[in-house]
Formats: C-alpha cells, structure tokens, sequence
C-alpha cells in the first residue's frame, strides 16, 4: 500500500501519459478504491496541478497549468533524456546548449548511482563534432510547431538556396530534423505544391494567416519529400544513377542528407541526387566506389562522357592492357 505522498506522485506519474484515465484504472495501478483516487486528485487540485475531468468522459488527465510537474522517469527514459540533452547541447537548435547543459546538470545530480554510472560512461566514451551549420531559433520552431498543431497558414520571408529572397505563404504541415538542420515540409500556397523549406533561412511574419483544412501529405511521404527537397529539388542539375550494388551497401557512402537512394532489386539501386555543377555531381558519385550508370539529365550524361575519356588518357597503358584491335599489327 503506497502512503498517501507517495500515492501522489504516483499518481502524477500516471496522468503524464498522455489520453484519459478512467477512476477504475487509477485505482487498480494505486491499489486503493476508486474514491480514495478521487480524494487524491482533488489534493492534486489543491496543489496547483490542473486535474482536468471532461463531462460525459468518466476520467482524467493533466492539463497545462502554471506549475511544472514532477517527472517520474524510469531507467531507460532517464537514460535517454540525459543522452538526448548531451547531444541538444552539442548544437544544432541555436541558443539552447546552455540550457541543456544546466538542464543536464540538474539531471545528473539526482541520478542513482547505478544510472549516473551509465550515463557518465557513455558521456566519457562520446566526442560530438560540431558541423558549423547555422542552428534553428528555438522560438521559431515553436512557433511552426503550433502552426502545424493548429493548421494555421503562415507568412514568412524567406532566402532561397540560390540566395534570392521572397515573402511566401504556405500551409505547414511537418517539421523534419536532418542531421545539423531543420526543415519545414509545407504546401506553397502562390506555387500550388509541396515545398521544403530550411528553418534558419525562415523569418516569420506575424499574425499568422487563416486557418486551413489539412491536405493529403506527399505521395512520397514527408520524409521522402524532404530527402528529395535537399539533395535534389533545390539544385540546378538533377542526376539520376543506377548504382550496381543493394541499397544497403550504397546506404553506407551515401547518407540521406546528400541523395536518395530506392532499392531496385537485391543486386542494385537508384539514386538521385543534385548539384549546380555537373563535375561535382558527376565525381562525388563516380568517388563513392560503386559502379554505376547515368541516366538523366542529358548534359550530366554527355559530362561523364567526356570526363570519361580524359581521365581514361591520363593513364598510360599498362603491361597487361589488350593492345588497340584497330591498330596495325
């Protein structure tokens, strides 16, 4: 039988899930009987804690308030908000590293031992490498966040990959994390299409616009449509390769935030991936190790060509090389 503080926390711990909970189950997980659950959350209430009971839904749940509950956190979720603090301190939303790292302080000190331990070791064995991308602002995250909650439009100016500059509308719809960046997934209401567009280039305009009924995400999907927006879409050139090896393999030199790669068969894949300038295009993939095949655009088929050709006349012929069968012999 838990006694009646400990009774509480529990019970906090519970309603922190998120959904309702009805009285019959509080009163199982607690041990006690279904009023001796409604006496605890009216001491909740005296509390501060927003103990919230909807008409005609026989339950509760926590509801926002004014005071920050305590979490009740077992081993592994412990565990992994301190990991996922380390590595919010190492970058990439910007001007949050000072809070993780006193957030994370706070964490460790109350840690037992035996997670402390855990946590340390991993912290020891760990060096973060900082990617010297611009990171999100923090409040313009939680702002699009909202927007994508609430199915607002929103207005923003924003600096395009090419370094030009506009005021878009756009009905957000996903915010995705890769790698270093962040990126919104929106449909662009002048261009009547989804779009994909990189939050530190972003500056809100507010109020935001009216609200909107929510469309169909990308056939591809959200995170096929983003992969394709930044490796591909933004670029003047668009290449696309066969790549003679599986997916897997190719997954290995290839990560998402470079090109998109689809699995054809066991033995091969597709990739596609985009440049401004077609050598690069051309000697990143040739650079990977795989072979491969060119398939479009045009120009990047006649590059490879040619590139072809002269790096096959900068080596001279080895011994074992079978002589010019259209030579004098």
């Amino acid at each position: 039988m838990w006694d009646t503080s400990a009774r509480l926390l529990r019970l906090l711990s519970v309603l922190q899930v998120p959904g309702d909970h009805s009285g019959t189950d509080l009163a199982r997980r607690l041990g006690v009987d279904v009023r001796t659950v409604r006496r605890d959350v009216a001491r909740l209430r005296d509390l501060g804690y927003p103990v919230e009971s909807r008409p005609g839904i026989a339950g509760y749940r926590l509801g926002a308030g004014a005071r920050l509950p305590p979490l009740l956190l077992d081993d592994d979720e412990a565990v992994a908000v301190a990991v996922g603090l380390r590595a919010a301190a190492g970058g990439g939303v910007a001007g949050i590293e000072e809070s993780s790292v006193r957030a994370l302080a706070k964490l460790e000190q109350v840690l037992p031992a035996r997670l402390r331990h855990r946590v340390t070791t991993l912290n020891e064995a760990t060096v973060t490498l900082s990617s010297g991308a611009p990171g999100a602002d923090p409040e313009v995250l939680t702002a699009l966040a909202a927007a994508c909650r609430r199915n607002e439009q929103v207005r923003f100016d924003y600096t395009a990959h090419d370094g030009t500059t506009g005021r878009r509308r756009a009905e957000p719809h996903r915010l995705v994390h890769a790698g270093a960046r962040w990126y919104l997934v929106a449909w662009d209401v002048d261009r009547a299409d989804w779009r994909t567009f990189r939050v530190d280039r972003l500056r809100p305009r507010t109020p935001n616009g009216p609200r909107f009924t929510p469309r169909e995400p990308p056939e591809t999907g959200v995170a096929a449509a983003t992969a394709y927006g930044i490796t591909t879409g933004a670029y003047r050139y668009r290449g696309r390769f066969t790549l003679h090896v599986p997916v897997h393999v190719a997954a290995d030199t290839i990560p998402p935030t470079v090109g998109v790669l689809e699995a054809v068969d066991e033995h091969s894949c597709t990739l596609r991936a985009g440049s401004d300038s077609l050598d690069e295009l051309a000697l990143y993939v040739g650079l990977s190790g795989h072979p491969f095949e060119v398939h479009e655009p045009p120009e990047l088929v006649d590059r490879v060509r040619r590139l072809a050709g002269l790096l096959g006349a900068a080596v001279p012929a080895g011994p074992g090389d079978t002589a010019d069968p259209g030579g004098s012999g």
